[in-house]
């Protein structure tokens, strides 16, 4: 879920939400992963549906954690031994659902995505507990890559997912080829210092944080245009919340928040990488402002902007987004193909 930093456009009726409340009716079947709240089954939209169906956990062995941590992805149909992979990643509080548009269209495309939960955050099986920290977090995802990935990969990072994204690359510059960036929010400075602040306070903030009518409102901000009326806005805001409805979410974000959360400003320009940064030009929850900034302090980096377009544009508008992503790597992948031919050409060619 985004942050709230705007203000909220005007709400849908409130009665024509209650009426699709009340009427909610388990649309979806069986065929789910058993780990998934039970609440899946009364999400009606298609392809979140299909993708929650894929949705396993694998275990990752860390350094802070005795026994591997079962952790929850969508891995692709088939691994390809060409290209780079894809690494999905997603925003603040949210899981790997945020790709259930774009997901289908990039694996139609003939890429291998991967679609990774973030410790703390998704499915992930969190019995045990571990740490919810930026370094725990950022172990857990070289482990996963380490383990199931193994190549160079192309890391995608929505929202805060870009710090997650940008974190890890400095860290781990080995397992990251290239960078892609949407609406990137990069320039928080984490949260403040509540190491003196009795826990009930972040438990009763974390509370509000999955309740549904800020997940509502949450949904509200965070898109510029929401289809299907009140029904298609309310299934949205369920979407956005499934993941808090696990045993040890609570747990999870409120050690994330104790630990200072992602303060990523002063290594932007340590990344070495060519990135994409793809940006909705409504984005009512970070400027584009700072889409102009981010191009402007990355050494390499290309910037697509996305009109009629709020701050999450791999749900609303997944085509464009599959199309700056399919020509971003194109183009990379043709330059590199030139340099290869070029390279193989015989040395007598060019002279007289």
């Amino acid at each position: 879920m985004p942050l709230l930093l705007a203000s909220s456009p005007s709400p849908l009726p409130l009665r024509a939400c209650l009426k699709v409340l009340a009427s909610a009716e388990v649309g979806a079947g069986g065929g789910f992963p058993a780990f998934l709240p039970r609440e899946i089954e009364r999400i009606r939209d298609g392809p979140t549906i299909r993708l929650a169906k894929r949705i396993e956990r694998v275990p990752v062995q860390t350094g802070f954690s005795k026994s591997p941590i079962p952790s929850s992805c969508v891995r692709p149909l088939k691994q390809q031994q060409n290209g780079d992979p894809v690494v999905l990643l997603h925003g603040f509080d949210s899981s790997c659902l945020e790709w259930r548009y774009t997901y289908p269209l990039l694996e139609e495309a003939g890429l291998e995505a991967w679609a990774v939960d973030v410790l703390g955050w998704g499915f992930s099986n969190l019995e045990t507990r571990p740490p919810g920290d930026v370094a725990s977090k950022r172990e857990h995802l070289y482990q996963f890559w380490r383990s199931y990935i193994r190549r160079p990969m192309v890391l995608v990072g929505p929202s805060l997912g870009a710090a997650v994204a940008i974190d890890f690359t400095v860290n781990y510059p080995e397992a990251v080829s290239k960078l892609i960036f949407l609406s990137a929010s990069v320039y928080a400075e984490g949260t403040r210092d509540m190491s003196r602040v009795p826990k009930f306070i972040p438990y009763a903030g974390v509370s509000l944080l999955k309740s549904l009518p800020l997940r509502l409102l949450a949904t509200l901000l965070a898109f510029h245009k929401i289809p299907g009326g009140p029904a298609g806005f309310f299934d949205r805001a369920q979407i956005a919340r499934l993941h808090c409805l696990l045993p040890w979410w609570e747990d999870a974000t409120v050690d994330f928040m104790l630990n200072g959360g992602y303060n990523v400003i002063n290594q932007i320009n340590q990344v070495k990488k060519k990135c994409l940064i793809i940006w909705g030009e409504e984005d009512g929850i970070i400027s584009n402002k700072q889409a102009y900034r981010l191009h402007q302090e990355l050494p390499d980096a290309v910037l697509r902007q996305i009109g009629q377009c709020g701050h999450i544009p791999h749900v609303e508008k997944p085509r464009e987004v599959t199309k700056h992503v399919l020509d971003f790597l194109r183009t990379e992948s043709e330059i590199a193909e030139k340099a290869k031919q070029g390279s193989s050409l015989p040395s007598t060619v060019g002279t007289l």
